[in-house]
């Protein structure tokens, strides 16, 4: 792909900010793969770029800010230094407001959904062609400045008039406009004149349905040493808060054969820790089902289903079983797990499976009934309670991570304390707090007995205090305890003085920690089985150790979260 406008003949420079979750990221990976494959180059100086990619997030209202800050950032940095440079927006925001973005984000020349990230090649060419037609129009009248707080609002006033995820979206089934594309056509058409440019390209299904595959080329952009597999996308939970459904579509598993053959290619390129992720990766493969009904989501339909499966299907279980025996010297990392989908199979298959890390992410969202059900969550806080007494009898020394959603509507002072009181009984190794963000075309959206954001931020502050006072005690009962650890790479003095982890998708797990002012001097930062990349601990190693390597270290001591060691 060169330069029409080039007086030597070189590559298209794209540049691309990804924001969001690992999803998204791997979403990134594929365009970016895709792009090299047609014959681009990649570059992370947006001056140098003939076009910058903003891949976006709509999970909650702050990640959906994050992403209108980047697409305006970005068309005021071209404004200033290449205004023929193209931009283009990917992801879910493009996704969640596909008809309304193209006219209240005037800025962009292209607007692609998830299903064509594998395209992303023509769509750049198209963007590029379309941002030229508008300067030739409009040669000498740059984009007004526009307002991120405007932008934002609007985007709120729309989505109130959608309908919520779970209802309005299952209409589409049958219809034409499942998944389809609308697609503006490009330059030429009736819709471009003279003095009035061609509309901005849009391409983005109604519906997705996409998944990739082995074949797909894809450009990591993870450290050497781990990697995500993505083993399904989309989601069937109908829980009430959440607009992933919407713009992700329903739950689609990747072949066995195709995740394996990623996982050895990535394994013989030096990866030592497989991280799996989907929306929900305890329904991987249930999906794949001769006359599958995706009507089970609760407990018992999903036991029901799981057990009249014949011993050859494709399950959870398989696919960790299958991996765990390939050769080599790695980690498998479990993440995105529903607790509605567990079974007793699973546990002895991680107690079994000694590459499978004794980590699991489960995010279980409250434990009183009554928020439990008006969250649409389909356990009870007894099932929780038994399952975790199950996860830890059947996997000594496993780590449970979870998040929990504090200030949802109609929750009470003592619904609240119910869940104080079970964070504090169960100890978990990891935890994240959520306030809960009020989206518009939500079931939870539209509920009344909606909180202050005062009441919610509150009940956020009591929360992450209960588990501080777990977690320093989870740190201090590491300590002389020698553990295998993946060496990540070097940590200045400056970088540790600020350590933090936040993750939109792990509730910002970690507060203020004073206690990292001990680390003084150069540590090697590195991690555990307790600790998946970016979302949980550090281990920080005072020594020299190979980097992307499995390492043995003694603990020596710990900080609120992370733990400080030395090599055995």
């Amino acid at each position: 792909m060169t330069s029409k406008n080039s007086k030597t003949a070189r590559p298209v420079r794209v540049g691309m900010i990804s924001l969001g979750c690992a999803k998204n990221l791997v979403d990134a990976e594929i365009m970016l793969g895709s792009l090299l494959k047609s014959g681009a180059e990649i570059t992370n100086d947006p001056a140098e770029a003939d076009a910058v990619i903003v891949n976006t997030c709509s999970f909650i209202d702050a990640a959906q800010e994050e992403s209108v800050d980047a697409i305006l950032d970005s068309a005021a940095v071209r404004e200033a230094n290449h205004r023929g440079q193209a931009l283009i927006v990917s992801g879910c925001l493009s996704q969640r407001f596909r008809e309304e973005l193209p006219k209240l984000l005037p800025e962009v020349d292209a607007f692609m959904g998830i299903d064509q990230v594998a395209q992303v090649g023509e769509l750049v060419k198209e963007a590029m062609a379309r941002r030229g037609e508008k300067l030739n129009i409009h040669r000498s009248t740059p984009n007004a400045q526009r307002s991120k707080q405007k932008v934002q609002a609007q985007l709120a006033d729309l989505d109130k008039a959608k309908p919520s995820a779970h209802d309005g979206e299952e209409s589409l089934r049958g219809q034409a406009a499942f998944g389809k594309t609308k697609t503006v056509l490009g330059i030429g058409t009736q819709h471009a004149t003279r003095n009035t440019p061609a509309p901005p390209l849009l391409d983005v299904t109604a519906r997705p349905i996409y998944i990739l595959d082995y074949e797909t080329p894809r450009f990591r952009l993870t450290p050497r040493h781990f990697a995500y597999v993505k083993i399904a996308e989309g989601c069937n939970h109908p829980c009430s808060f959440c607009i992933i459904p919407r713009m992700r579509g329903s739950h689609r598993s990747r072949t066995q054969t195709d995740v394996v053959a990623e996982a050895k290619a990535l394994i013989k390129d030096g990866v030592k820790e497989l991280n799996l992720i989907s929306q929900d990766s305890t329904y991987y493969g249930l999906d794949l089902r001769a006359n599958h009904s995706r009507a089970i989501s609760s407990p018992e339909k999903f036991r029901a289903a799981a057990s009249s499966l014949p011993v050859d299907a494709t399950t959870l279980c398989s696919l960790l079983r299958e991996l765990n025996a390939l050769k080599g010297d790695f980690w498998i990392r479990l993440l995105y797990t529903h607790p509605a989908h567990w079974t007793d199979e699973l546990i002895r298959t991680i107690a079994e499976c000694p590459k499978v890390a004794r980590y699991v992410d489960m995010p279980l969202q409250h434990i009183h009934d009554d928020m439990l059900a008006r969250m649409r969550r389909e356990t009870s806080g007894q099932y929780i309670r038994d399952l975790i007494a199950r996860i830890r009898a059947g996997v000594p020394g496993i780590a449970l991570r979870t998040t929990f959603i504090v200030g949802f509507p109609g929750e009470t002072a003592a619904a609240f304390d119910t869940l104080l009181d079970f964070i504090r009984e169960t100890k978990f190794e990891r935890l994240g707090i959520f306030a809960y963000s009020q989206e518009d075309g939500t079931i939870a959206g539209k509920m009344t007995s909606q909180l202050t954001d005062k009441v919610k931020l509150r009940r956020r502050e009591l929360a992450m205090a209960a588990q501080h006072e777990v977690a320093r005690a989870v740190s201090e009962s590491f300590v002389s305890r020698t553990l295998k650890v993946l060496i990540e790479g070097e940590a200045s003095a400056k970088e540790l003085t600020t350590a933090k982890v936040a993750s939109w998708e792990h509730g910002l797990i970690r507060g203020a920690d004073e206690d990292l002012a001990q680390l003084k001097g150069r540590y090697l930062v590195a991690r555990g089985e307790a600790d998946a990349p970016d979302i949980d601990g550090r281990v920080y190693v005072r020594g020299k150790l190979p980097i992307g390597r499995f390492a043995k270290v003694k603990v020596i001591g710990h900080t609120d979260y992370d733990l400080i060691a030395e090599p055995v």
